[in-house]
């Protein structure tokens, strides 16, 4: 895992970056990839998501997270055998972390951790924005995952 820090308004401890990595490797676990997986995060602000969004994505405002997926798992690609698998890059604004950890009344790491498995399953082909019923299963693996992390809605 890969770590990046672009923005200076939340302090990147070991703990954040811990917490991140678990997460990872939860998701990971509960869908069953086999493969050694290589992940990148980078750490930014809302302006720096904002930027990022209206490039990739065509929506001029800040997000939360941004996944950058190296397959295309539903379309039958495969990651080469006896190969680390570059999954692919995730981008998280710590800074819109904090305000809807506040907004949900919920921890930072809550947020943090939510997002990140969030953003893992986009990596592994999940979409949310298909359909009701892709937005359902989607949420269902985020709650089953979460509760595997032992991660409350605190």
């Amino acid at each position: 895992m890969y770590f990046t820090n672009e923005q200076s308004k939340i302090e990147c401890k070991i703990a954040l970056r811990t917490l991140i990595r678990r997460a990872v490797l939860a998701c990971l676990e509960y869908e069953g990839f086999s493969f050694d997986a290589e992940v990148s995060v980078t750490f930014t602000d809302n302006e720096g998501i904002r930027e990022l969004n209206r490039d990739y994505r065509n929506k001029d405002s800040a997000t939360d997270v941004l996944s950058f997926p190296m397959y295309d798992f539903p379309a039958g690609d495969e990651p080469m055998p006896g190969l680390p698998c570059e999954l692919g890059d995730i981008v998280l604004s710590l800074e819109r972390a904090a305000e809807q950890a506040e907004s949900f009344g919920h921890s930072f790491k809550r947020e943090v951790a939510f997002l990140t498995v969030h953003s893992v399953l986009h990596l592994l082909g999940y979409d949310h924005e298909l359909s009701d019923e892709d937005d359902k299963d989607m949420r269902s693996r985020q709650d089953k995952i979460m509760e595997i992390l032992k991660i409350t809605r605190d």
